[in-house]
Protein backbone atom coordinates (compact mmCIF):
# COMPACT_ATOMS: atom_id res chain seq x y z
CA UNK A 1 0.00 0.00 0.00
CA UNK A 2 1.66 3.47 -0.86
CA UNK A 3 1.97 6.03 2.12
CA UNK A 4 -0.85 8.25 0.71
CA UNK A 5 -3.30 5.80 1.26
CA UNK A 6 -2.19 4.45 4.58
CA UNK A 7 -2.52 7.96 5.79
CA UNK A 8 -5.86 8.33 4.90
CA UNK A 9 -6.64 5.19 6.77
CA UNK A 10 -5.29 6.80 9.87
CA UNK A 11 -6.52 10.43 9.56
CA UNK A 12 -10.01 8.12 8.73
CA UNK A 13 -9.22 6.51 12.04
CA UNK A 14 -8.72 10.15 13.84
CA UNK A 15 -12.13 11.71 12.35
CA UNK A 16 -14.29 8.68 13.34
CA UNK A 17 -13.23 9.52 16.58
CA UNK A 18 -16.26 10.81 19.19
CA UNK A 19 -15.98 14.93 18.89
CA UNK A 20 -15.17 14.82 22.75
CA UNK A 21 -11.69 13.01 22.43
CA UNK A 22 -10.74 15.06 19.09
CA UNK A 23 -11.02 18.10 21.53
CA UNK A 24 -8.52 16.63 23.85
CA UNK A 25 -6.27 15.89 21.86
CA UNK A 26 -4.25 19.34 21.56
CA UNK A 27 -0.47 19.06 21.33
CA UNK A 28 -0.60 15.78 19.74
CA UNK A 29 1.37 15.22 16.77
CA UNK A 30 0.40 11.93 14.61
CA UNK A 31 2.81 10.81 12.29
CA UNK A 32 3.75 7.76 10.12
CA UNK A 33 7.16 6.06 9.84
CA UNK A 34 7.90 3.07 7.63
CA UNK A 35 9.52 0.75 10.76
CA UNK A 36 10.34 1.23 14.13
CA UNK A 37 13.84 2.10 15.16
CA UNK A 38 16.34 -0.77 16.78
CA UNK A 39 16.70 1.58 19.77
CA UNK A 40 12.33 2.53 19.62
CA UNK A 41 11.81 -1.57 19.96
CA UNK A 42 14.57 -1.92 22.63
CA UNK A 43 13.53 0.68 24.49
CA UNK A 44 10.12 -0.64 24.70
CA UNK A 45 11.99 -3.86 25.96
CA UNK A 46 10.29 -6.00 23.36
CA UNK A 47 11.95 -9.98 22.64
CA UNK A 48 13.71 -10.32 19.48
CA UNK A 49 11.65 -10.98 16.43
CA UNK A 50 8.80 -8.74 17.71
CA UNK A 51 8.36 -4.94 16.84
CA UNK A 52 6.35 -2.24 17.14
CA UNK A 53 3.28 -1.05 15.49
CA UNK A 54 2.88 2.21 16.79
CA UNK A 55 4.19 4.14 19.55
CA UNK A 56 3.13 7.07 21.74
CA UNK A 57 5.56 9.22 23.12
CA UNK A 58 4.56 12.14 25.77
CA UNK A 59 2.71 13.01 28.83
CA UNK A 60 -0.55 11.67 29.19
CA UNK A 61 -3.28 14.07 29.67
CA UNK A 62 -3.43 12.11 33.40
CA UNK A 63 -0.26 13.43 34.32
CA UNK A 64 -0.19 16.84 33.14
CA UNK A 65 -0.22 19.28 35.84
CA UNK A 66 -0.62 23.22 36.29
CA UNK A 67 2.74 23.21 35.24
CA UNK A 68 2.33 21.46 31.92
CA UNK A 69 3.30 24.35 29.13
CA UNK A 70 5.15 25.10 26.73
CA UNK A 71 6.82 21.64 25.72
CA UNK A 72 7.25 19.50 22.26
CA UNK A 73 3.86 17.88 21.30
CA UNK A 74 3.00 14.63 22.33
CA UNK A 75 3.79 12.10 19.32
CA UNK A 76 1.75 9.34 18.58
CA UNK A 77 3.69 7.20 15.49
CA UNK A 78 1.88 4.27 13.11
CA UNK A 79 4.79 2.32 11.44
CA UNK A 80 3.24 1.34 8.24
CA UNK A 81 5.40 -1.58 7.51
CA UNK A 82 5.05 -3.73 10.91
CA UNK A 83 1.14 -3.36 10.20
CA UNK A 84 0.79 -3.95 6.32
CA UNK A 85 3.19 -7.32 7.50
CA UNK A 86 0.64 -8.54 10.17
CA UNK A 87 -2.24 -8.12 7.55
CA UNK A 88 -3.16 -10.09 4.47
CA UNK A 89 -5.67 -7.80 3.06
CA UNK A 90 -6.62 -4.08 2.48
CA UNK A 91 -9.57 -4.50 5.06
CA UNK A 92 -7.52 -6.01 7.31
CA UNK A 93 -4.91 -3.20 7.52
CA UNK A 94 -8.07 -0.87 7.75
CA UNK A 95 -9.13 -2.66 10.60
CA UNK A 96 -5.46 -3.01 12.38
CA UNK A 97 -4.78 0.91 11.48
CA UNK A 98 -7.94 1.61 13.62
CA UNK A 99 -6.74 -0.60 16.06
CA UNK A 100 -3.39 0.32 16.92
CA UNK A 101 -4.28 4.29 16.83
CA UNK A 102 -7.28 3.67 19.10
CA UNK A 103 -4.50 2.12 21.47
CA UNK A 104 -2.09 4.78 21.24
CA UNK A 105 -4.13 7.14 21.75
CA UNK A 106 -5.22 5.60 24.57
CA UNK A 107 -2.07 6.12 26.43
CA UNK A 108 -2.62 9.47 25.28
CA UNK A 109 -5.71 9.39 27.96
CA UNK A 110 -3.78 7.52 30.51
CA UNK A 111 -4.66 3.93 29.99
CA UNK A 112 -2.31 1.27 30.56
CA UNK A 113 -1.56 -1.62 28.23
CA UNK A 114 -2.98 -3.77 30.95
CA UNK A 115 -6.12 -2.15 31.16
CA UNK A 116 -6.47 -1.71 27.51
CA UNK A 117 -6.07 -5.57 27.46
CA UNK A 118 -8.66 -5.58 29.85
CA UNK A 119 -10.69 -3.25 27.14
CA UNK A 120 -10.02 -5.33 24.57
CA UNK A 121 -8.40 -3.08 22.79
CA UNK A 122 -5.27 -5.56 21.31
Amino acid sequence: MNKSRFERLVAEALDSLPHEFQEQMENVDVVIEAWPSREQVRRMGLPPGETLLGLYEGVPLTERTSRYGMVLPDRITIYQGPVEACCRSSEEIRSKVRQVVMHELGHHFGISDERLRDLGAY
